[in-house]
């Protein structure tokens, strides 16, 4: 379906290893950048960024881009990237692109499909969350006010599990107590089963 879609937008080529080629058994090398990775999304997923490292950077060596672009979704994996490309001299020129949503605003993701008819209404709390952070950053400056208002607006839905709520430095990731032009809401919220993530520039 990803080939199908590719070739519906004009894409020329696409490069698809087989896991044998990308990771042949004598492979011993891992690339990893810890200071961003054990943020945010790495509580639950310890060694989710070290892979998105590895292989980005195997992806990188192979193909020699001069640019790569990355949605701005999951901005934890485009700051690892970001730092990675600096860290290591690749001369790759990293871009972000906005999120894509859909009509009534959820983030465009494959796990929207998971969720049922009422979990996806539900699951617009996670939009209107920033909606709501963005509408208090203007009269208040205290992360950690916005950020219990955004966290008691999400538990509104009887299906929501927060998995966390925060505001963090968009290159550090480190949490800010202070909201500037650098603060980004970040959120993972499962709805039933389904975990979703969304974030957003909150000035």
């Amino acid at each position: 379906s990803d080939c199908r879609k590719a070739e519906g937008v004009g894409v020329a080529a696409l490069f698809c290893p087989d896991v044998e080629e990308m990771y042949p058994e004598a492979c011993q090398t891992a690339v990893g950048v810890p200071g961003l990775s054990h943020k945010l999304c790495g509580h639950s997923r310890p060694d989710h960024f070290n892979r998105v490292a590895t292989v980005v950077a195997k992806l990188f060596n192979i193909c020699r881009p001069d640019c790569a672009i990355f949605g701005e979704k999951d901005f934890q994996q485009l700051a690892v990237i970001r730092q990675m490309v600096k860290d290591l001299n690749m001369g790759v020129k990293v871009y972000s692109l906005p999120i894509v949503r859909e009509d009534d605003g959820l983030a465009m993701s494959s796990r929207n499909t998971y969720l049922a008819e009422g979990e996806r209404r539900q699951a617009l709390c996670l939009v209107r969350g920033l909606d709501l952070a963005r509408s208090l950053a203007v009269t208040c400056g205290d992360s950690s006010a916005i950020i219990r208002e955004v966290k008691a607006f999400i538990l509104q839905q009887p299906s929501a599990v927060v998995d966390y709520v925060t505001i963090v430095n968009q290159y550090t990731l480190e949490n800010s107590t202070q909201v500037d032009e650098d603060s980004l809401l970040a959120l993972a919220v499962k709805i039933g089963k389904t975990r979703l993530i969304d974030n957003g520039f909150l000035l």
